[in-house]
């Protein structure tokens, strides 16, 4: 059966008919209207058209029929806002335009009488001036309510006032200001959103209400007679959103956009945001908030904890590599120290920059008087973010050296692979040359793409590097809800690191099945491996593959308590990598143990003289030399891997030829 929707087109067909019953297609044209979540842009079209013609004076529609056509456009203001969007891009489509307009000529005729919907309110009032010593003030209030609807007991018209008296419960209120001295007639119309007006120029980002106010008089459109005052008390989500500024604007009707011809801000006492325009139409203001960014604190120092104890130890093993290459007889493991370069790099950047230096200027504070009065431009987004290139820099760079740091994850997966599961295979010619251009090289020209490609398609809005990075921090952008499968974020990052862990996954598990944990029943007991030398062995290999990452999936479940969970530990295990990485390819080679013994005795003879009795001096030394001896000591060859002399075995000295030749 075909969704009602469908045949909104086919009444648009009836309705062209002069002689069709108009009180008939106005309710079934609201019924048909009443799923707004179905509504697509083709069927807003045709019940626009619709309405249209019920409102159309040469029609005759009945008070009834044009009353249920309120319901009507009160039902489409439900619809989706990406359908609105279509509409409004539709070329040569006058239908939202057209609407507005009949929704201002209808305010005059009701009289006083008013037509109230959960989505428009529409008022009007008449009256006279002829024996007015002063200016005839009209007053059109609405109030704040318990939910988002609009309701009959929350507007009001008040007339001949002597000007705008609003209140804590005022939303937003209109204040008409009239000269003439005969018999006039105004009308007021409050729209729910502003879905009829899809403006090309301001871009609303943030789900709070933002009502339209539209106030019309019955004289000429050149007449200047009429100025109007307004309050405004918007409902938004005070603890997310700081007010920075906002605009008073009007819809300007030719140019289907915002402008502010005419409109000007006033400065208040009262905390409501002021208004005054020369013109009667419709009106509205536009606010720009800052977001109020909430920071686990404690989270932030377990990152900066781990992150200082990874430089450190990087730092250390870059320089140990280095450093003993003569004394360990062996060229330096070129993958880990580019590892650990990447790596170390990586966490300066993040515990020095990844911090948006804009969160310290809190210039308005929710005050309204620290708004800038003389300054009515319309703002591009609601949403207000001060430019900061370094912010950008450091995120590109961020981006980079991670992506540099996974790209040599997967290299030392790689040529691990190849020692210890294809020993008899050589390496191949220019092998450094080449894992060096890809370490290096590939990640700078996906984050080169990625920049390129964003600021070619946003580089004349202001603001083009937020669809690259976050505002709160110097990192990648995190897509909306409807954005994921264009986010840069996804196709950057989220995809190459996901091949990258998931190849290195499998890589892991074959080296464990086929070597680490690989049992021969060939070997005596007393050359056996020991469980605790297998367990730090495959420990050894799943830090340099960066398995941990994995851990970076499970922050994706929906459950608060459970998504900050698994962040404290995603957070406990990758910010100490560095120091991971010490630990298990520094600190157990017997090279380090040695010289670290060596310091330790020479400290220990600087102090000879001190608290420490002459027989507990000996005794700690020896503690710490045995202490350190005691570490499991990976050879640096992974002599632990030995098997037995089979064909298949992985002997210490084929590894060693195959890395001597790198």
């Amino acid at each position: 059966m075909d969704h009602p929707c469908k045949h909104v087109a086919r009444i648009l067909q009836m309705v062209k008919d002069v002689t069709a019953p108009l009180n008939n297609i106005s309710s079934e044209v609201q019924i048909l209207t009443s799923d707004a979540n179905k509504l697509t842009a083709e069927n807003i079209t045709s019940a626009t058209r619709v309405v249209g013609q019920i409102f159309n004076t040469s029609r005759n529609a009945s008070p009834e029929a044009k009353k249920v056509a309120i319901v009507t456009v009160s039902q489409l203001l439900d619809a989706s806002e990406d359908a609105f969007q279509r509409v409004a891009a539709t070329a040569n489509d006058d239908a939202l335009t057209t609407l507005i307009e009949q929704m201002e000529t209808y305010s005059l005729s009701l009289g006083n009488q008013s037509v109230v919907e959960p989505n428009i309110a529409i008022q009007s009032a008449n009256f006279s001036s002829e024996n007015a010593v002063g200016p005839s003030n009209v007053r059109f209030s609405v109030q704040k309510g318990a939910s988002s609807s609009l309701v009959s007991s929350s507007t009001f018209i008040h007339t001949n006032v002597d000007g705008l008296n609003p209140d804590a419960q005022t939303e937003l209120q209109v204040l008409l200001n009239m000269t003439k001295n005969y018999t006039k007639t105004c009308g007021f119309v409050v729209y729910q959103n502003d879905k009829l007006f899809q403006s090309k120029t301001f871009t609303a980002k943030s789900d709070f209400s933002q009502k339209i106010i539209s106030s019309k008089t019955d004289e000429n459109e050149q007449d200047q007679s009429a100025s109007v005052d307004m309050v405004f008390s918007p409902k938004y989500n005070q603890k997310e959103f700081q007010l920075y500024s906002y605009a008073c604007v009007y819809w300007n009707l030719s140019a289907k956009d915002w402008d502010t011809y005419g409109c000007q801000k006033d400065k208040g006492t009262d905390g409501f945001l002021r208004c005054r325009c020369n013109h009667t139409t419709n009106f509205a203001v536009l606010m720009t908030f800052k977001k109020d960014y909430q920071y686990p604190k404690s989270l932030d120092i377990l990152s900066n904890v781990g992150c200082a104890l990874s430089i450190t130890g990087l730092a250390l093993t870059v320089i140990f590599q280095i450093v003993t290459r003569k004394v360990r007889k062996t060229s330096v493991t070129w993958v880990l120290v580019n590892l650990c370069i990447s790596m170390l790099i990586f966490n300066l950047l993040f515990v020095f920059g990844i911090e948006n230096s804009n969160k310290n200027l809190q210039t308005s504070d929710g005050d309204i008087n620290n708004i800038d009065f003389d300054n009515n431009d319309i703002p591009r987004t609601d949403t207000i973010n001060i430019p900061n290139p370094m912010c950008t820099a450091i995120a590109a760079l961020l981006h980079y050296f991670l992506l540099v740091t996974f790209t040599w994850n997967a290299l030392s997966a790689a040529q691990l692979y190849y020692l210890l599961i294809r020993t008899m295979k050589p390496l191949p010619r220019h092998f450094i040359l080449f894992i060096s251009l890809i370490g290096w090289g590939v990640p700078a020209i996906v984050v080169a793409i990625t920049v390129g490609v964003i600021y070619s398609q946003n580089g004349n809005n202001p603001q083009w590097e937020l669809d690259y990075r976050q505002e709160k921090i110097c990192w990648l952008a995190i897509p909306e809800p409807n954005g994921v499968i264009k986010s840069p974020l996804l196709w950057s990052f989220i995809v190459p690191v996901t091949i990258i862990l998931i190849s290195n996954v499998v890589m892991f598990i074959t080296i464990s099945i086929k070597v680490l944990w690989k049992n021969n029943q060939n070997l005596t007991s007393t050359k056996k491996v020991s469980s605790m030398k297998k367990i730090v062995s495959t420990l050894s290999v799943a830090v340099v593959f960066g398995i941990t990452w994995i851990l970076a999936y499970l922050m994706l479940v929906n459950d608060d308590s459970i998504r900050i969970v698994f962040s404290y530990i995603f957070c406990l295990f990758n910010t100490t990598q560095g120091l991971q990485i010490f630990i298990l390819y520094t600190v157990r080679t017997k090279i380090f143990q040695s010289e670290a013994s060596k310091v330790l005795m020479l400290l220990s003879s600087i102090g000879r003289r001190k608290s420490l009795p002459s027989v507990t001096r000996p005794r700690l030394r020896v503690k710490m030399y045995n202490f350190l001896r005691s570490l499991p000591t990976l050879h640096e060859r992974f002599r632990l891997l030995e098997t037995s002399p089979s064909t298949e075995e992985i002997t210490l000295s084929e590894s060693d030829n195959a890395k001597e030749s790198i």
